[in-house]
């Protein structure tokens, strides 16, 4: 518990990983890959927790599945958001989609995705982690919500991310 208050305490900036121009570059991975399926990707960033979900035991799983319900990525038309999620200080990346994809995408592909982009990450490359993650999502969405051609997709969430 000590170990990971103080990781909490001196989590490394979000914004200082992942700087203006690195952003802009990651919400036009979201827009690529929103152009080959109906679905909506989100990314979001979080430092640390407050030392209050901390104390109370918060993991990140809980803290993803908050933002996902915050940043209403559950709120999309066809129920085929997903979230893709970083906490820095716990070292850990959750991916939570919504309900449209129960029975079609298991945990292990969605967790393939956190392990690609932990390798990059490991690399010191958080722009490549989040871009590759994106890219790698946006098949699995297109494999069971793919674009239509001629048939209007509105763009229902930020393609810019998160930052907390």
């Amino acid at each position: 518990m000590i170990g990971r208050l103080f990781r909490h305490l001196f989590a490394p900036s979000a914004a200082r990983l992942f700087r203006e121009e690195s952003l802009q570059r990651i919400a036009e991975a979201v827009a690529r890959g929103e152009a080959t399926h109906t679905g909506e990707t989100c990314f979001a960033v979080e430092s640390a927790l407050p030392l209050r979900a901390v104390f109370a035991g918060v993991d990140a799983r809980q803290r993803a599945e908050e933002a996902f319900s915050r940043l209403r990525v559950w709120d999309t038309a066809a129920n085929n958001g997903v979230l893709v999620y970083l906490l820095l200080a716990d070292h850990r990346i959750e991916i939570v989609a919504d309900r449209g994809f129960r029975g079609r995408v298991s945990d292990a592909q969605w967790r393939g995705i956190c392990q690609l982009m932990e390798e990059r990450l490991r690399a010191g490359d958080p722009e490549a982690a989040a871009v590759q993650g994106i890219e790698a999502a946006s098949r699995l969405v297109a494999a069971h919500f793919p674009r239509v051609d001629d048939v209007p997709d509105e763009n229902e969430l930020p393609d810019l991310p998160h930052l907390s």
